[in-house]
């Protein structure tokens, strides 16, 4: 695996796709390389543990079993508050879709007001919102995650949200291509096909037209 020239923050995001896409022997190899560069632990244990929002509980569980055979627990548990995940949540969010936040908040209420709530409480605010990696950090490796899964619109929405906390386009790019490494190259392809896309528009934008 050609893991020596990459940063600390694409090991991390390419230890996401690995782990969702359940690549055991890719994920174990990048978690070592993690551990033999000294990366902080509580920066690979976020990067894990927010997988479940999007591979769900038994992919992450599986994950953080082997991160805990390595290392042990040296996590510190956050007590639960739904008023503090609310507020965090929101600013989060709001960061994250600028003026398109009232849009999406009323576009998930139209079909799951549970889904709408549990988006600011749960995602943005409970595990998006804990500390111990950067929300450009987070943004960066959900998107690795979502080029894997091939979630297409919530892949736009978040290396859309990835340049609004100023990612820049080499680096999104380069994270997506990564996923090669873990022969996930058809998950690469579908990743730059929606980044082309969101540069595109965002061109036509810029030139003062529209789809």
């Amino acid at each position: 695996m050609k893991l020596i020239n990459l940063s600390e923050l694409e090991l991390l995001a390419l230890l996401s796709a690995a782990s969702v896409l359940r690549k055991e022997k890719y994920f174990d190899t990048i978690l070592n390389k993690l551990l033999n560069v000294n990366c902080p632990v509580v920066k690979v244990y976020e990067a894990i543990l927010q997988t479940y929002l999007f591979a769900g509980f038994p992919s992450a569980l599986v994950s953080l079993k082997k991160l805990g055979k390595i290392v042990g627990n040296k996590t510190k548990y956050e007590e639960y508050d739904i008023k503090q995940y609310f507020i965090r949540g929101e600013k989060n969010c709001r960061t994250i879709y600028g003026n398109k936040y009232d849009k999406l908040i009323t576009n998930v209420k139209s079909f799951s007001p549970d889904m709408a709530a549990w988006l600011i409480i749960e995602g943005y605010g409970k595990v998006l919102g804990r500390s111990g990696l950067t929300l450009t950090e987070r943004e960066i490796c959900i998107i690795s995650i979502l080029s894997s899964l091939k979630f297409r619109d919530q892949l736009y929405s978040h290396i859309n949200g990835a340049v609004r906390v100023k990612s820049g386009f080499y680096l999104i790019t380069k994270i997506i291509k990564n996923l090669e490494i873990i022969s996930a190259s058809s998950s690469s392809k579908f990743g730059l096909q929606v980044l082309e896309q969101y540069h595109s528009k965002k061109k036509l934008n810029s030139a003062g037209l529209s789809f």
